[in-house]
């Protein structure tokens, strides 16, 4: 014990002031002796403080990065975009009368390899996303390709074709060479140059093709633009700045667009600002970071438990200076301060190193991942997102150690004499329940309150302390098992099960720190394999194997009977279809419906529409009536059931949704549920056929082979569709599901970073907690050794009693994390079926065992070489 004077420990013989900086001075003297027994405590507050701080850095500096490089992404101040129809005569007027324009337009055709080619065998073919740009482009950044040219050089036309510059993938795919020729609808193209970059990618959304850039000229000699073809004009303004070249501040931008809705009320088209470039980019950063920051707080919390068996530990081994002290004079109050300002000069270095962690991660990431996040990622240090780590590791070291520090104060001076052999039970006072209490409730009103979706932050602080109540629930009935259990007649084993129940065990803390971190490991294994088995595979017969688009009328006929005579065994299902924006529901504008999280999407742009005579297939009519094949009356229309329901919009109401720039109110006839699993053709909105009675359109078709592999039938027709119908885009699912399962891998690899915090600060409690109970363990030991055990015999007793503390724990957490990811799965994400997968379970289960037998014996197999004659002298 380092050395007080006796002024200080005598009660009262000093100022209060004096008296608390000689305390504090005593602290800091104190931990001189290094960070014996802390260790793990450090760890578990810079872990929990590293992850909130790096996902909150990073998540800043990805959304400052988004609105900085704004402009840029989405070429323009204000972009206006039509789907199925380019901008009127008098709208491109108007436009134009505000700023400088430039347009694109964007949509999927098929590629082919040009016949005659000398590398690759001819009718090659592939899905590609055109963007046809016009002279002007790119009016802000620039393009980059493997080429010395300018892009407006290699889209130029030569002679009598026009240049392309496209992705690597394509020209890998397709073998291309500077020069070569490919098809796409009715005319050839030469391929120019490789694409490496484009500064409004992001504005597009993520494609399932290779892209392709032309020029505008060489999209119309395609022959894929015809009334109804899905194509999307995109109008990019560029509005005159103040002075010296500077962009117009943000007032201009609102008042164009206030403008716009008032002068073309119908125009129909989607409004993004330079501030909102990506929407939906912006909110799966939201989804994603909220998702990280749970994490990051459930390392926090979970390290939490940690830092209690640390302090514990700390408070153990300090009882003999602590009563020491008390002989000397010093009071409770004074041990508490002593053990607090400890404790707290710890948790700081953890804090700062946490921090630092935390704030190095953006530059980490920028400098690893950088060339493949899809925006410009600058890193940057953030003081409010730094101070939030340092708030939460502050708050979480006093929720969980205020009661350990608090039962020091009635530390008995007994404990210099037989504390070793009968250690006395410290009930905590009130003012320290108190105290826990209030920080505890302070730690959870800050979780809430710095949530970006609080009612998720609810739910999380419920579910969380919910599971450590039910890990404390296990951890008790595991110990009264032990307890009831008749005695065996194999003495290791009856040493294990003794171990498991007797005064002091470790059990509540093993069975805590591990189950927790099982129960997380299972519920993201779970989730993350159903999510990629219903990315991966469809239902045999019922999944389509092909979709086709931009059908026709004109050549419906002879696109039935082409699949009619490639394709007999195949099932065939053709509909019409346009593109439709909901504008209005009643009386309140779109923008203004305060729409549930699982259909927001609904608003979100423009969607597919449908007209039908019968309840399409695949649907299921719930509510309502569905009108006769003959129906002429007002326009009616069908909605599926939840998104309705997630609209506010009921039977009788009235939508109004706008198609080709023209506003069409319907009512709502019923509403059915939808089998969105077979990914078959399935509509939100169904109208009834008079709704659109002579309004261009094109048709929807797809191709479902039966059960068994249908490769090679799959290419060929998508060889032979590709030739005899070039306007028409065939998009083959699998290839669509493997570029949906590459993003879903990608961000796999970033939850599951995420959730390795999480298992690591669950290891490190669990490690925590079985160095907590080594003195214990010592004096067990020393004495079963004195009384003629051996080391096997000890060994044996302990491999007993944590396989039986793991397996028992593994149960557990094997469950909780089923029912936590069955949950998630059908209740939030809403997929339509949950498969459990026991073979992640029980391999996961098997780490979990081979895990606490391995920590335990690693913990105390040193313990098993100490002499009994060092140790009894202490008794």
């Amino acid at each position: 014990m380092t050395a007080i004077s006796a002024d200080t420990v005598a009660g009262g013989t000093l100022p209060r002031s004096q008296r608390l900086r000689a305390l504090l001075r005593f602290a800091a003297r104190d931990l001189r002796g290094g960070l014996r027994g802390f260790r793990i405590f450090l760890a578990c507050i810079a872990l929990g403080v590293a992850a909130i701080v790096g996902v909150n850095a990073t998540s800043r500096g990805l959304s400052d990065s988004l609105a900085d490089e704004g402009r840029r992404i989405l070429g323009g101040d204000v972009s206006f975009s039509l789907i199925q129809r380019e901008a009127s005569r008098q709208e491109l007027q108007w436009l134009r009368s505000q700023g400088e324009v430039s347009s694109i337009a964007t949509m999927r055709a098929m590629a082919r390899v040009a016949q005659g080619s000398a590398r690759i065998a001819d009718g090659t073919s592939s899905l590609v996303e055109i963007k046809a740009v016009d002279v002007t482009y790119p009016s802000i950044g620039a393009v980059e390709t493997d080429s010395t040219q300018p892009i407006a050089a290699l889209l130029a036309k030569r002679g009598d074709v026009f240049g392309v510059v496209a992705d690597e993938a394509l020209q890998t795919r397709f073998n291309l060479k500077s020069g070569d020729r490919l098809s796409i609808g009715d005319a050839q193209f030469e391929f120019r140059a490789v694409l490496k970059s484009e500064p409004d990618k992001l504005a597009g959304g993520i494609g399932l093709g290779p892209r392709v850039i032309m020029a505008q000229d060489a999209l119309v000699q395609t022959g894929l633009v015809q009334p109804g073809s899905l194509v999307r004009w995109s109008y990019r303004l560029s509005l005159p700045g103040e002075r010296n070249g500077a962009a117009a501040p943000d007032p201009a931008i609102d008042q164009v667009t206030q403008a716009a809705g008032q002068n073309f009320p119908e125009a129909g088209w989607q409004v993004r600002t330079r501030n909102n470039v990506s929407p939906q980019f912006q909110k799966n950063i939201e989804r994603f970071t909220q998702f990280l920051t749970l994490v990051g707080l459930t390392a926090l919390i979970v390290g939490g438990v940690g830092v209690a068996n640390a302090v514990r530990s700390f408070i153990d081994r300090r009882n003999a200076d602590f009563a020491t002290l008390k002989s000397l004079g010093a009071t409770g109050h004074d041990i508490f301060i002593v053990a607090l300002a400890e404790v707290l000069l710890m948790a700081a270095i953890g804090i700062a190193i946490g921090m630092v962690a935390g704030l190095a991660l953006p530059f980490v990431i920028s400098f690893a991942f950088g060339d493949i996040i899809p925006v410009p990622f600058k890193a940057a240090i953030y003081p409010t997102e730094t101070l939030s780590g340092l708030v939460y590791g502050v708050l979480t070291t006093l929720a969980f150690s205020l009661g350990p520090i608090g039962r020091a104060h009635d530390v008995p001076v007994s404990a210099l004499f037989r504390d070793h052999v009968d250690v006395q039970k410290v009930r905590l006072r009130r003012r320290y329940l108190i105290m826990m209490t209030s920080v505890s409730l302070l730690l959870v009103a800050t979780v809430i309150a710095l949530s970006s979706d609080r009612r998720l932050a609810a739910i999380y602080i419920v579910a969380t302390f919910g599971g450590m109540v039910l890990l404390r629930m296990v951890g008790t009935a595991i110990i009264a098992i032990a307890r009831r259990t008749p005695r065996s007649s194999n003495t290791a084993l009856r040493m294990a099960i003794a171990n498991i129940h007797r005064p002091g065990a470790l059990t509540q803390s093993v069975v805590l720190a591990l189950g927790l971190g099982l129960a997380l490991l299972t519920t993201l294994t779970q989730i993350d394999i159903n999510i990629r088995t219903q990315l991966r595979q469809g239902m045999p017969g019922q999944t389509p194997s092909f979709f086709f688009m931009d059908i026709q009328n004109r050549q419906a006929p002879e696109f039935d009977a082409f699949l009619k005579a490639h394709a007999p065994e195949a099932k065939i299902e053709r509909v019409p279809m346009m593109r439709g924006r909901l504008v209005q529901v009643n009386d309140t504008r779109a923008e203004n419906i305060k729409a549930k999280e699982d259909a927001a999407w609904v608003l979100e742009g423009d969607r597919g529409i449908t007209y039908s005579t019968t309840v399409p297939e695949g649907s299921t009519l719930t509510d309502g009536d569905w009108w006769p094949a003959d129906y002429k009356g007002p326009p009616l229309v069908s909605i599926e059931r939840d998104v309705a329901s997630g609209l506010g919009i009921k039977l009788g109401d009235t939508i109004t949704v706008n198609v080709l720039g023209r506003n069409v109110a319907a009512k709502v006839a019923n509403l059915r549920t939808v089998n969105w699993r077979t990914m078959g053709i399935n509509f939100v909105f169904v109208f009834s056929p008079n709704t659109f009675a002579g309004a261009p359109h094109t048709h929807l078709a797809t191709a479902t082979f039966p059960d068994g592999d249908n490769a090679d039938r799959e290419i060929a027709l998508l060889k032979d569709m590709s030739t005899t119908f070039p306007t028409i885009t065939s998009i083959r699912v699998k290839e669509t599901l493997d570029a949906v399962s590459k993003i879903a891998d990608q961000l796999a690899f970033a939850v599951r970073g995420a959730t390795a915090i999480a298992l690591a600060a669950a290891l490190l409690v669990l490690g925590g907690a079985l160095a907590a109970g080594q003195r214990a363990r010592i004096y067990d030991s020393v004495i079963l050794k004195t009384l003629g055990a051996t080391r096997g015999k000890l060994l044996s007793a302990l491999v007993f009693e944590y396989s039986i503390l793991g397996l028992a724990t593994a149960v557990f957490g094997v469950l909780a994390g089923a029912i936590a990811s069955w949950a998630i799965v059908t209740r939030v994400m809403h997929l339509e079926e949950y498969q459990f997968a026991w073979g992640a379970a029980s391999a996961a289960a098997l780490v979990a065992l081979i895990v606490s037998v391995l920590l335990g014996l690693a913990s105390t197999v040193k313990i098993l070489g100490e002499k009994p004659g060092r140790h009894l002298r202490d008794l």
